[in-house]
């Protein structure tokens, strides 16, 4: 596969992922009826931000996987962070499971980081390029436990 194809198949992934994860949790959204912590944005920003991480996402993992820098390791911690993003917005959205969705989103930032220390040590801007995925789920953890603690 040709390193332009490596980069569009990359990006494609966890943009499905994203996509298929919205219309499983479409009919279940409360985020509008939750109290809020402060701090939480408008409801429009979610899928905005999450379209430009899966992208970043993508991008960084292309450039590991179109240069041969990945190996079980790598593909292992990348997909597993990627489905275990997937999964905490069906525990918290479909089921309400605002508390384990506390602990799944603290579980999900140890894969994060060690997903970015990964990427670093083969290629110092695929790792950087995680770093906004990092920052916002972070911001996510705070608002999850405000939803949790106000919930």
């Amino acid at each position: 596969m040709s390193k332009i194809g490596v980069y569009v198949k990359s990006i494609l992934v966890p943009l499905i992922v994203g996509a298929i994860v919205g219309f499983i949790i479409s009919g279940f959204m409360d985020y509008g009826a939750l109290q809020k912590p402060p701090l939480a944005p408008p409801g429009i920003l979610f899928p905005i931000v999450w379209t430009i991480l899966y992208v970043l996402m993508g991008i960084s993992y292309g450039r590991l996987k179109a240069n041969n820098l990945t190996d079980e390791k790598i593909d292992f911690i990348y997909y597993l962070q990627l489905a275990m993003n997937a999964l905490w917005s069906i525990f918290f959205f479909v089921f309400k499971w605002r508390f384990f969705s506390v602990l799944w989103i603290l579980a999900l930032l140890i894969a994060i980081l060690i997903m970015i220390v990964r990427f670093y040590e083969k290629d110092k801007i695929a790792g950087i390029l995680q770093i906004p995925y990092l920052l916002w789920v972070i911001f996510a953890t705070y608002l999850n436990i405000g939803f949790y603690v106000l919930n």
